[in-house]
């Protein structure tokens, strides 16, 4: 993509209402505009990398076994009068009155929907297991909407829905969500503990948050450091097999959330010089719901005695919006976003230093074209500005690698490269930076 043919209104100032780094950063580098309280428009750079973080998470939740549909945005009022929570919700649920004076609700989840469904459709013990999921926008009517997109109104989610015969059947599928949760987060590129957590309104009776320690975070958490070193399980994990092994050891160190943080027992359990007491940021919440909805909504299997029972059901989701500014507050400088390469929104930035000169205009077309034909997501300056201006819009949009090709440099034959992470600068032959810059991609 070339920056004159790209919409990209980075802002030199930091608007007034930008509170936390990742609210500056996505506003100062062109990936959203606010259209109300807590909504907003995602523009083309920031669109990217909510896309990509969206296919990462779609392939870890099809790596399962779990399926993909999608559910409307609009819920009738009469599936939430089921289940009884209707009324408890609270204000943050949108409610609405359709034309022909039907109750109708913006859904904030989706867990009286998917009972519907199920139980329309699912009779026998032998359509079990089941998970199903969507990834879909959400509202929820925040009272105090701020932070940019990390307390939106409006935002995007996946959750899913498992339905199991027994909670030995369910607990597997939970441990199953459990793993492709920390695979997910590996794969975007942060490190994300599992919390034992509050269930909240969503209900059940066993819940864990998967946080990412931040300052900026809405929550005081409290874990073991040996987490950080923790490995996550790698893409041959084998989702049929008992994964209890994996689960005892991701929850064998004290990590909790402030609902369900005891004191005594961290400093009894956690040397003094191993306890992190900080602030995180949850991006994903599992629950096991038990027959919660599937009870009182009449979601019922005949089991292999002919006995009709109600299924058990367990729900996970993932803030797939709300990672993008997670991310951010996890990888940026003083200069502007660090992005992971998995969800940046270009591999590399090739700048042009000057614009209308033969050399440099020919020598920038022919490594934009190798690029590009190696499959290689390349964003070109092709402005005519100053090259001060160039370099701090690359910093401020934070892709993984730049390209700098000046007359000064084609003079001997070379162009410079720059690693973002790092700052880490290198002058190498044309065809050793592009092929450098495709191993990266690659990598």
């Amino acid at each position: 993509m070339r920056m004159s043919q790209f919409f990209l209104p980075v802002l030199k100032d930091t608007p007034a209402e930008a509170q936390i780094v990742s609210h500056r950063l996505m506003l100062r580098a062109g990936m959203i505009r606010q259209a109300a309280a807590g909504i907003y428009t995602w523009l083309p750079l920031g669109f990217r990398v909510l896309k990509k973080i969206e296919q990462i998470v779609r392939e870890e939740q099809d790596a399962t076994g779990a399926q993909e549909l999608l559910m409307p945005t609009i819920q009738p009022a009469d599936l939430w009068h089921e289940s009884g929570r209707y009324d408890d919700y609270g204000q943050e649920m949108l409610r609405i009155t359709d034309r022909h004076e039907r109750d109708m609700l913006f859904g904030p989840t989706n867990e009286e929907l998917i009972t519907d469904i199920f139980r329309a459709s699912v009779r026998s013990y032998r359509q079990l297991p089941l998970n199903l999921y969507h990834i879909q926008w959400k509202f929820r009517d925040e009272v105090r909407p701020r932070f940019g997109i990390m307390r939106g109104r409006e935002f995007l989610m996946k959750d899913n829905y498992s339905f199991d015969l027994d909670k030995d059947a369910a607990r597997h599928s939970y441990n199953k969500m459990f793993v492709a949760y920390l695979r997910t987060f590996d794969r975007l590129g942060v490190k994300a503990i599992p919390m034992v957590a509050d269930t909240g309104p969503i209900g059940g009776d066993m819940s864990h948050e998967f946080i990412i320690l931040a300052d900026t975070g809405e929550s005081e958490v409290y874990c073991h450091a040996d987490y950080l070193d923790f490995t996550t399980p790698d893409a041959a994990t084998d989702y049929e097999s008992d994964l209890t092994p994996i689960i005892e050891h991701w929850t064998s160190r004290y990590a909790a959330t402030d609902e369900k943080h005891d004191v005594a027992r961290f400093e009894a359990e956690v040397p003094s010089d191993r306890r992190i007491a900080t602030r995180g940021i949850e991006v994903g919440h599992i629950f096991y719901l038990g027959s919660k909805y599937s009870e009182p909504m009449g979601a019922r299997v005949t089991g292999a005695d002919g006995t009709e029972v109600p299924v058990e059901m367990g729900c996970y989701g993932i803030g797939v919006s709300r990672l993008v500014g997670a991310i951010i507050e996890a990888s940026h400088d003083d200069d502007g976003i660090i992005w992971p390469a998995s969800v940046a929104p270009f591999h590399v930035g090739l700048i042009n230093l000057k614009v209308g000169d033969a050399d440099c205009d020919g020598t920038v077309d022919d490594i934009y074209q190798t690029l590009c034909g190696a499959g290689v997501e390349v964003l070109l300056d092709d402005s005519d500005g100053r090259a001060g201006g160039k370099f701090a819009t690359m910093d401020l949009i934070g892709l993984p690698w730049q390209m700098i090709v000046g007359p000064r440099g084609l003079k001997t034959g070379v162009v410079e490269i720059k690693e973002r992470r790092t700052g880490a600068r290198q002058e190498l032959s044309i065809e050793a930076a592009v092929a450098a810059v495709i191993a990266s991609a690659k990598a």
